[in-house]
This record gives structure tokens, C-alpha cells and sequence, in this order.
């Protein structure tokens, strides 16, 4: 078991089982060194744990246990494409969505969630860039949806 998978471990989670794609897409793409990961949404188990916008029907709280949950499956999909999540060199970029109320100023916060989770599995290689946004609508009105660039370690 790689150092990542035992961090997991250690935080009494495991990389949750994928289903496939409900679109025309596919969960990730490798450009060279890069893996592009596809939006990810808090499912589990193919339910959406959290539903409703942020500063409404949810807090800060459950938008950042949202956001843990799109990081956890984000990283199931690199770990099913590159076989490991020790071959991860860097994570890049997240850009993450928040389904907010309007004028919903938190996102940053919101998306924490799955900053610090990244960071807490992965260590200086979690580090990443990254964009917040609040909208006013996510598939399966889910509270929180990210998207993921790797490199990968050749």
C-alpha cells in the first residue's frame, strides 16, 4: 500500500468504487504528464450526499463535507487511471463549484473542504492552484462539484 493510500487509512477513509460516466465523457484524460479528472460530485455508493445550495438549505460545514467527498472520488479516478497515487507528481489545479444562494461570497471556504483533504492524503504534492465559484445550478442539484489537473510522475 502506497504512503497516500495509508495517509487514507490512517484518516479512516477509503477510495470509494466508481460507477461509469451517466454522460457522454469519460472520468479523466491524460495529456502527456497531465490527467485531466472529470467533475466530480459528492456521490457515494451512486447517491448524492449533499444536495441544496450553501447559505440556504446547507452550511459552511456540510459544503466543505461536500467538497472532502468530490476530492475523495477525484482521487479514486486518478488512482483507477494511473494504476497508483504515487504516481501523482503534483496536484495543479481544482476548480471547484459551489451551489450557493445568490450573492454567495463563501466559495473559498466551501472548497477547503477538499484543499486540506488533498493536502492531508498527499502533502506538499496536495498543493495545488485553484478557483472558487459560486452557481446557481449543479447536476443532481449537488452542493459542491470539483475538477482535477494531475501531473504525473514519469
Amino acid at each position: 500500500m502506497c504512503s497516500a493510500e495509508l495517509k487514507l487509512a490512517e484518516l479512516g477513509l477509503t477510495l470509494p468504487v466508481l460507477g461509469a460516466p451517466k454522460g457522454n465523457y469519460v472520468p479523466s484524460l491524460r495529456v502527456g504528464e497531465l490527467l485531466f479528472v472529470s467533475g466530480q460530485l459528492p456521490l457515494k455508493d451512486g447517491a448524492c450526499l449533499h444536495t441544496g445550495p450553501v447559505g440556504g438549505e446547507r452550511s459552511i460545514e456540510e459544503g466543505q463535507a461536500a467538497a472532502r467527498q468530490c476530492a475523495l472520488n477525484a482521487l479514486a479516478v486518478v488512482k483507477g487511471a494511473l494504476g497508483s497515487l504515487e504516481a501523482v507528481g503534483q496536484i495543479v489545479s481544482v476548480t471547484g463549484y459551489v451551489l450557493g444562494v445568490p450573492l454567495f461570497a463563501q466559495s473559498p471556504a466551501v472548497i477547503n473542504g477538499a484543499s486540506d483533504l488533498l493536502v492531508a492524503v498527499l502533502g506538499d504534492r496536495g498543493r495545488h492552484t485553484r478557483a472558487a465559484v459560486s452557481v446557481s445550478g449543479l447536476p443532481l442539484n449537488a452542493t459542491v462539484e470539483i475538477s482535477v489537473v494531475v501531473q504525473v510522475r514519469i
